[in-house]
Order: structure tokens, then C-alpha cells, then sequence
């Protein structure tokens, strides 16, 4: 029991129960039905970084019950997730369906696979605007520890797949808003 637990109360036991050291076929599915996962890393001294991934459902491929290969495809290159993985190998997913308020959750451990090697072969660029950058660079092999289903009660209180939510947003501060304030925080004026 943490500390947490301690003064608020334990899980119900289904809900400790969810938690297999395994993909169970529910949880392959869901990812592959997922186009989007945030990927969290952290270095060897504790610092930690979460990184959007993306692509078509299916991009993080299911190799078997205990492993998944989440391929890189080319990006930013600064490389985060690879640098802390170098210093310390355990990783969080978190994948999201669009309009699905549940998620799944899966913790590991997770080492380099160079596009050269076996392990990314039959891996393919699966997104939905391929440009000239669109090519897998390298990639991470995850091994399960943990694997679960995580209940909609985030989604729910923050109704992030309502339409209405949605359009409210996009009124307020599209992405160009956003894009803009990024620019501002530049010390060098930068065109993309």
C-alpha cells in the first residue's frame, strides 16, 4: 500500500485486477485501433519528458502478447525518448482512440531497434499525410510489465471528445493562435 492509499482508501479489487503483465486481446486491439499514444520516458536521474506519437491505428505494432515496436518516425531529431531510454530503459504508453473515453496503459521496459535490424522489418510509415520526412528512422522495442484498460472518468469531467467542447476551443485559440505564442517565446525568429 503507498501513501496515497493509505490515507484515501485502496482500489476495489477488480480494479487492482486489470493490471496484467500481459496484452490481453482486448488491449492488443485498442492498440491497434489507436492512432495516437503519448510515449513517457525518463533519464537516468529522473527527469522525466512525455512525446506525442501518431499515425494511422495500427502504427504501434502488436509484435505478441508481451511486446510492442513503436516505430520513430522522422520528427523534430531531438531524440528525447532515445537519450533517457540510453539511461534508464522504463517507458509509459498511453494510447487514444478519437471519441473513445477509454484508454490503455502500458508500462515496460524499452530498448533501441535500429532500422536496420530485424526488428523493424515489415515495419512501414503509417500516417495520414506522408511528406519527404515520412521514413522510420530507428525505433523502440517495448516489453510488458504492465497492460490495462483505464476507465473514461478523465474524459468524462473534461467532455474532450464533445463537439461542442471541440468548436468552442478551435473559437477561442486555433492552432494558428497557438503557433503564433510559440513564435513569440523564440529569442530567434524562426519560419516554418
Amino acid at each position: 500500500m503507498n501513501r496515497a492509499q493509505e490515507k484515501f482508501g485502496s482500489p476495489l479489487s477488480f480494479v487492482s485486477k486489470k493490471i496484467e503483465s500481459q496484452l490481453n486481446a482486448m488491449v492488443q486491439d485498442f492498440i491497434r485501433q489507436s492512432p495516437f499514444a503519448v510515449l513517457s520516458t525518463s533519464n537516468a536521474a529522473g527527469e522525466c519528458d512525455a512525446s506525442p506519437k501518431g499515425g494511422r491505428p495500427g502504427f504501434v505494432k502488436v509484435i505478441d502478447e508481451g511486446h510492442l515496436l513503436v516505430p520513430d518516425i522522422a520528427g523534430n531529431k531531438l531524440f528525447q525518448s532515445y537519450e533517457n531510454v540510453e539511461g534508464n530503459p522504463n517507458v509509459g504508453l498511453l494510447f487514444l482512440i478519437p471519441g473513445c473515453d477509454w484508454t490503455v496503459r502500458v508500462n515496460g521496459g524499452a530498448s533501441v531497434v535500429e532500422k536496420t535490424e530485424a526488428g523493424l522489418e515489415g515495419a512501414e510509415v503509417e500516417v495520414f499525410a506522408p511528406d519527404e520526412n515520412s521514413r522510420i528512422l530507428q525505433g523502440l522495442r517495448v516489453t510488458v510489465r504492465e497492460a490495462y484498460a483505464h476507465c473514461p472518468r478523465a474524459f468524462t469531467f473534461s467532455r474532450l471528445w464533445d463537439t461542442e467542447t471541440i468548436q468552442c476551443a478551435r473559437d477561442a485559440k486555433a492552432n494558428r493562435y497557438w503557433l503564433d505564442r510559440w513564435r513569440e517565446g523564440l529569442k530567434e525568429p524562426m519560419e516554418i
